[in-house]
């Protein structure tokens, strides 16, 4: 079997890098509306009014990954880009945690235990963005190019 080999040039990967991050700030404006708007939409009905407790973070976390984007828009060299996924991922661990103490969730209704299944991803969500804190504090450390190609 062969396999073709097309190759991009840098200012296509750097033009689909730029369209990925402003994919992603338009996604987590959308997601900034629907978290200050979902308890009044009722739509989903194991929300209960906690919920009002964690929009701050959340909003906090979707605001910084918005920033970081915006500025990953003029400068995504390594240095730039890791530094700024470990702060957005260091407030991803801090907000799953205070979600993780208000538990804004009723599942009473359902016969399945969400419940457990709900904090069990809450902790694979502070896993994995631990993670990812470690392995962008790797890169910086490893002292990889800092520009982009």
């Amino acid at each position: 079997m062969s396999t073709t080999h097309i190759d991009v040039s840098p200012d296509m990967k750097q033009l689909g890098r730029h369209i990925g991050y402003a994919i992603a700030v338009v996604v987590n404006l959308v997601m900034l509306i629907v978290a200050h708007n979902i308890l009044d939409w009722g739509w989903l009905p194991f929300l209960t009014d906690d919920f009002a407790q964690v929009i701050p973070w959340i909003s906090l976390s979707l605001i910084a990954s918005i920033v970081a984007n915006l500025v990953y828009q003029f400068n995504d060299a390594l240095i730039v880009k890791s530094t700024g996924q470990i702060g957005v991922n260091l407030i991803s661990v801090f907000v799953t945690y205070q979600i993780w103490q208000v538990f804004p969730f009723d599942f009473s209704a359902y016969e399945f235990n969400w419940g457990v299944l709900v904090r069990v991803l809450l902790v694979l969500a502070m896993v994995g963005a631990g993670i990812g804190v470690l392995v962008e504090a790797t890169k910086l450390a490893s002292g990889e190019p800092t520009e982009r190609r």
